[in-house]
């Protein structure tokens, strides 16, 4: 019984959290953000939209540049 409950436990935790952790608690609090500007006046449709593509987007450079560490910063287009 408590072998099932673990793996149920594990199931839900890898589903949820997947590969990046920083995206699920992005998420949550976007979901969070979005109840909270619910309860006004101002529409509040727009913050999740928002969100999960940054949040896509940052953990895909976190996880190019823990892939390539030699390369060098990107340099601006005005120096």
């Amino acid at each position: 019984m408590i072998g099932r409950l673990r793996s149920f436990g594990a199931f839900w935790y890898d589903f949820v959290v997947g590969d990046d952790w920083r995206v699920a608690v992005g998420v949550a609090g976007a979901l969070g953000v979005t109840y909270a500007i619910s309860r006004t006046s101002v529409p509040a449709w727009w913050v999740v939209p928002v969100a999960v593509p940054s949040l896509v987007a940052l953990s895909l450079l976190r996880v190019a540049r823990k892939a390539n560490p030699a390369s060098p910063p990107a340099q601006s287009p005005t120096g």
